[in-house]
């Protein structure tokens, strides 16, 4: 399976409320109110990092969750946002992780 990489829209709004993340799609006015999981994938989008790394290190750690578990349900989340244009999905790391590219997977 290729790597994934992800990284946020600049093609958004979002906003810290009482511990969940807002996002709002600037292109089609989606919101989504992501959960704590969805939260620290969110964070963690920084074009450069794998998708499975971030699912090992941070969603697994933190939420004591089995890997094979989390990278299905982080694929759907990303999946999900990234049909939305609130995630870029690439299968190489994104040098410019703000563009609204179209994904390259």
């Amino acid at each position: 399976m290729a790597e994934k990489y992800i990284a946020q829209s600049k093609a958004i709004a979002a906003r810290m409320l009482g511990g969940e993340m807002m996002v709002m799609s600037a292109t089609d006015s989606t919101f989504y109110t992501l959960n704590e999981v969805a939260t620290a994938i969110w964070q963690a989008a920084d074009g450069r990092t794998p998708l499975a790394q971030i699912v090992r290190d941070r969603i697994c750690q933190e939420f004591e969750i089995d890997e094979e578990t989390a990278n299905r349900d982080a694929d759907q989340f990303v999946d999900d946002l990234s049909h939305h244009g609130i995630l870029v999905v690439s299968s190489q790391p994104l040098a410019d992780t703000g563009s609204n590219a179209s994904e390259a997977r």
